[in-house]
């Protein structure tokens, strides 16, 4: 009689959790109905944040100065375009993460381009231009080379602040290495690039500068032929052509500096017909 008893009691005991297990699930459901509601509504807490941060950089971070520092071959709105080459490149918070620790290069005449994020509108671009001392036309393209004589640039172009170079002759021109000329005459480069620097000193432009057999040095502006001889007094040939070519405007003929010293104001213009 005890063993039936306690199996009645194992029935009930079974029934009661029959009744129960529905009850259960219902919970079960309501607790994950209540986890989805919340995790989705982190998930869009979330994306409201980030919707909000976005606007917020793109109404605050807007570029709308931009300054520009070294440039001379390029206009400051080439090298914007350079720099800025899509719209995400507008936002100065883009614009320094993509050029962070990153310059520009590969541009003709052109070292290197940095940029700087002054503040959230406003962007500095540091143009590092390479130092031509001249160009000489070669099989109809223009060759530009340093002061050392090391052939920088091939352009299709010529460019307004660099002179043409005449009198020097190559039977070979190789990028990135020396104008094959003369040991003897190789610090002649370096002549090129300081009457160039003397030239801009003095805010001239020389169309070209040409070297005889014996290496004197003519500029030529326009129709007047200036007669330099070697580089003796280079600078005080150069400072006085900013008050006399003013005075030869219009005229052709040879204005002759190559006896001009430090002691002696020595110089003549000869008209051409």
């Amino acid at each position: 009689m005890a063993k039936k008893k306690r199996k009645k009691r194992k029935k009930r005991s079974y029934a009661a959790e029959s009744a129960f297990h529905p009850f259960e699930k219902l919970r079960d459901s309501f607790r994950y109905k209540r986890s989805l509601y919340v995790i989705t509504g982190i998930i869009m807490f979330a994306v409201l944040v980030v919707a909000a941060a976005v606007l917020y950089v793109a109404d605050n971070y807007t570029v709308k100065n931009i300054e520009v520092d070294g440039n001379t071959h390029y206009s400051k709105d080439e090298i914007a375009d350079m720099v800025m080459t899509d719209k995400l490149c507008h936002n100065s918070m883009f614009l320094s993460m993509k050029y962070m620790n990153k310059s520009i290069e590969d541009i003709p005449f052109i070292e290197k381009i940095d940029v700087d994020i002054v503040s959230k509108d406003t962007v500095k671009i540091n143009v590092f231009e390479k130092a031509v001392a001249g160009y000489i036309a070669y099989l109809g393209r223009y060759i530009y080379f340093d002061r050392e004589g090391i052939v920088v640039e091939c352009s299709s172009e010529t460019t307004e602040d660099v002179p043409q170079v005449m009198g020097l002759n190559f039977d070979h021109i190789t990028m990135h290495e020396k104008l094959p000329i003369d040991e003897d005459h190789q610090l002649i480069f370096g002549e090129i690039l300081d009457i160039t620097q003397l030239l801009n000193k003095y805010k001239l432009h020389a169309d070209k500068i040409f070297f005889d057999s014996d290496f004197n040095v003519y500029l030529y502006f326009g129709g007047v032929e200036v007669s330099i001889g070697k580089n003796d007094y280079i600078d005080e040939k150069i400072q006085q052509l900013q008050y006399q070519l003013p005075k030869l405007e219009g005229q052709t003929g040879i204005l002759n500096l190559k006896d001009l010293n430090e002691d002696t104001k020595l110089f003549t213009f000869t008209p051409k017909n």
